[in-house]
This record gives C-alpha cells, structure tokens and sequence, in this order.
C-alpha cells in the first residue's frame, strides 16, 4: 500500500483566511474552506469536519460490504451517513461523536447476522481504529428488505 495524500494552501489570518484543499487523486482539486465553512452556514466550501464523516462513512461502508462477502452475503446496496460533531470544550474544539447511519440491502442475511456484520465493520474499519480517542461513535444499522 502507499501513502494516501491531500494538500493544503492556506492565505490569510484566522477568521478572514481562505484555504484550499487538494487530494492526491484530484477528487478535491484547490477546493475552499475556511471559517464560514467551518463555523457558519457558507456552502460554499467544505470543512474538516465534512470530509472526515466521508471519509469514515466511505471506509465503514467498504468494511462493511466485504465482511458480508466473507460471511457470504452480497450486498446489493448500501447507504451511509456520517454525522461528525464539534464542540468547543475547554477553551478549543473537540470532535466528541460520530453517528454512523447504515441503510443496506444484503439478501438472504438475517437481522441478528445484520448487526453482527455491521458492528464488526464499525470495530474494524481502519478509520473507526483511527478514530478511537472520539469518545462516542454510535452506529444505527438498517437492513432493507
């Protein structure tokens, strides 16, 4: 495996200061951020916060779908959501939890079996593994039939 990259280019003081995102692949390519995007309501750019939940819904979701292909089911469908909470706390921020959301059609899989797979992928997602100094990463799992 190599080493996954993004990079950064920020102009400016604090509040008034613009940055730009920029990932290895180009999926984000001089993508802004900055304070209104991280503490306001600008839509406009995206913020850590953001790209954290999609990293780790991405991530989850992968677990996910291959441990069912161990235990022989095919995921036909599989749909994440990541909430990523900041608060400030003691004078800084914090990231204090994460909700993961999954919605999935895996046919032939039994609830019980369900939540087995899908609480096994949370555990075991790398960046659930990375995640663990969050002091709450909830999971609420949904099987679709």
């Amino acid at each position: 495996m190599t080493d996954k990259t993004a990079n950064i280019h920020w102009e400016g003081r604090g509040k008034q200061g613009v940055g730009k995102i920029s990932t290895q692949t180009d999926a984000l390519k001089s993508y802004p951020y900055g304070y209104g995007s991280r503490f306001e309501d600008d839509r406009r750019g995206t913020n850590p916060e953001e790209l954290l939940a999609a990293a780790h819904a991405a991530c989850f979701t992968m677990a996910f779908s291959f441990a069912c292909d161990a235990a022989g089911f095919a995921t036909t469908a599989v749909d994440t959501q990541a909430a990523v909470r900041l608060v400030m706390k003691g004078g800084g921020f914090q990231i204090d939890r994460i909700n993961l959301r999954l919605e999935a059609n895996v046919p032939g899989v039994d609830e019980a079996t369900f939540q087995k797979l899908a609480a096994g992928a949370k555990q075991d997602c790398p960046l659930s593994k990375a995640l663990a100094g969050v002091p709450e990463i909830t999971l609420t799992a949904v099987l679709r039939k």
